[in-house]
């Protein structure tokens, strides 16, 4: 029986990880983690049954990472597997915290438990997006992101808040059919689902109103937006340097960008579109990009810049008046664009395209485009909700994402990056542009739909036309507010388990 258990807890998380597969659900995310919370109320190992559906989860959830190692780090299959699951335990470690004190939350409050355990979630979320650099990748939100409503409503509560309430109707569920004997079964699931139930609509409501007011204002001012095309030129990384296929890449990403510039248009390159050349050392690439702008469009592409013998991973954006803006990225992929604790992982270096290591910016660069202001996330750095949040604080009306996915070819990856930013464009009721070099490119909507998109593995450009928004959303002005609010409920809820624990000893104690 106790095998059982453990069969139980790794179904339980290979059904949550599928709920991030290529394919969003609707329904599915509502219930795929009832069976582990079920688990709870069976027994006092949640702790340890946790982490083993953490550990499933995370393995199905990051199985790109295997490949990936193999493909690109020139690393055996075992060795692959290896270090997937030393990741995996890491982090599967958040879930063995959340399990052994939510377990206990669970056993012992029966409906205060509806808000103990969604709450040490979130928190627990929240700590792994900073722990050691933080990962804050397949945040329990992102599951809802086609539930009608989710998105919206991620401009009030972030992405923390839906978690919240992805976990608390979750939750209704697993204590419903825990009581399935008694005649008020259906309570717990009745409360757990009216929050959600009503949340969501209004949101709806509101993020449909904001709508008609965009068009409203764009009437008005006579302004319908600004052309913009996003280049997706389909260009796979390579294991080396082949000079005819990197140059016959680069001349199709040419030969796109020239047919899409018009004047008064932004062309978007997605992230390493023009690899290997630097932009600052490479006449050519220089000689190309003025020759765009001369036809009257800005074209926006990243490029490393050198400094002090290390490099930033910069976007420039360049003007059809020669006017130069860069921005440096802030938050680097760890084994990607750096080496932590070289001296342990130097062996690792190779997982690094550009000889050297990266460097992070220290300031925060807002680039200005006809009006408008351009938030920038390169790559990693848009699954960070509150550096996303800081870019619209800081002005920007536009948010864009350029990104290279194609070390991890036609698998989950890519739409998992792909769902983040849509949170992040509803969060901030900000259009974004993501750009990516062998997809998913997308122009996304302030309320996170998706207004047009380019699949894995295909070539093309994306057309549209974006008119940037002011103001800033509940979320963008404390985006701390709600993941602080469930670390005091945990907090307070370890509290009160500590004294009921020190408590129930003492009587025994005492009986004895």
């Amino acid at each position: 029986m106790k095998w059982v258990k453990w069969g139980l807890a790794a179904g339980a998380g290979i059904l949550w990880a599928l709920q991030f597969g290529r394919e969003p659900g609707i329904i599915a995310p509502w219930i795929a983690l009832a069976p582990l919370l079920f688990l709870f109320s069976r027994t006092q190992a949640s702790g340890r049954l946790a982490f083993v559906a953490g550990f499933a989860a995370w393995m199905t959830g990051l199985s790109w990472v295997v490949p990936t190692l193999i493909t690109f780090g020139g690393m055996s299959r075992l060795v692959a597997i290896l270090l997937a699951g030393l990741l995996a335990a890491y982090l599967a470690s958040f879930d063995a915290v959340f399990g052994w004190l939510g377990g206990k939350a669970w056993r012992r409050w029966p409906w205060l438990r509806l808000l103990v355990v969604p709450s040490l979630w979130v928190a627990l979320e929240w700590l792994r997006t900073y722990l050691f650099g933080g990962f804050p990748w397949n945040l329990a939100a992102y599951a809802w992101v086609d539930v009608p409503g989710a998105l919206p409503l991620s401009a009030w509560v972030g992405p923390y808040g839906i978690s919240f309430l992805v976990v608390l109707a979750n939750a209704g569920v697993a204590a419903t059919v825990e009581q399935y004997r008694s005649p008020r079964r259906w309570m717990p699931l009745a409360v757990a689902w009216t929050v959600p139930l009503l949340l969501l609509p209004l949101a709806g409501r509101w993020s449909f109103r904001q709508s008609l007011e965009d068009v409203h204002d764009a009437v008005q001012s006579g302004e319908p937006g600004r052309p913009v095309r996003l280049i997706q030129p389909n260009i796979p990384n390579l294991m080396g340097y082949d000079p005819v296929v990197v140059l016959q890449g680069y001349n199709r990403l040419l030969d796109a960008s020239v047919k899409a510039c018009r004047p008064g248009a932004l062309v978007v390159w997605p992230e390493s579109a023009a690899w290997p050349f630097l932009f600052v050392q490479n006449e050519q690439l220089q000689a190309d990009l003025q020759h765009l702008s001369s036809l009257g469009c800005t074209v926006l592409f990243n490029s490393s810049h050198p400094v002090e013998g290390s490099f930033y991973n910069s976007a420039y954006l360049l003007t059809p008046e020669g006017t130069l803006h860069r921005y440096d990225k802030r938050h680097l992929v760890p084994f990607g664009e750096y080496v932590p604790f070289r001296g342990l992982f130097s062996w690792m270096d190779k997982l690094a395209r550009n000889a050297g290591e990266f460097r992070p910016a220290d300031r925060l660069e807002i680039l200005p485009w006809d009006g408008e202001k351009i938030g920038m996330a390169i790559c990693y750095e848009v699954v960070y909700p509150d550096e996303v949040a800081e870019l619209t604080k800081q002005g920007a009306t536009i948010l864009v994402t350029v990104t290279n996915d194609a070390w991890y070819g036609d698998t989950w990856a890519p739409w998992q990056h792909y769902r983040a930013a849509r949170f992040r464009a509803a969060e901030n009721r900000r259009p974004l542009l993501r750009a990516a070099i062998t997809g998913v490119s997308a122009v996304i909507g302030p309320d996170g739909s998706v207004w047009s998109q380019l699949g894995v593995f295909k070539e093309g450009t994306l057309s549209a036309s974006v008119l940037g928004r002011k103001g800033l959303t509940p979320y963008a002005r404390l985006p701390w507010l709600f993941p602080f609010l469930a670390s005091l409920v945990s907090a307070a809820s370890l509290v009160a388990l500590y004294f009921r624990s020190k408590t129930v000893g003492s009587k025994k104690e005492t009986r004895s």
